[in-house]
């Protein structure tokens, strides 16, 4: 089993996003932290860099997984258009 770590940025961005969509990405990504090749999920890798997005609706988060310490470190969470910048 994978521990979620949110970084700041990640953390304090789910607090401003609607409740509805905030709840959505939280149980996503506990879904992922008790099996990381979930089917039903929208993820790919990043192209460019290392690491892999989640989307739901319009908003994206952005996030690493580290093997050897059992981790998913969400970076970012936020709309479309600002998330790869």
């Amino acid at each position: 089993m994978y521990r979620v770590v949110y970084r700041k940025s990640a953390a304090k961005a789910l607090t401003r996003m609607p409740k509805p969509l905030a709840i959505k990405f939280q149980m996503a990504f506990k879904k992922m932290a008790t099996d990381p090749e979930t089917e039903g999920l929208d993820i790919k890798p990043l192209s460019g860099r290392g690491g892999y997005r989640l989307r739901i609706g319009q908003y994206r988060a952005i996030y690493h997984i580290e093997g050897n310490g059992m981790v998913i470190d969400v970076l970012k969470i936020g709309p479309r258009g600002d998330i790869y910048k």
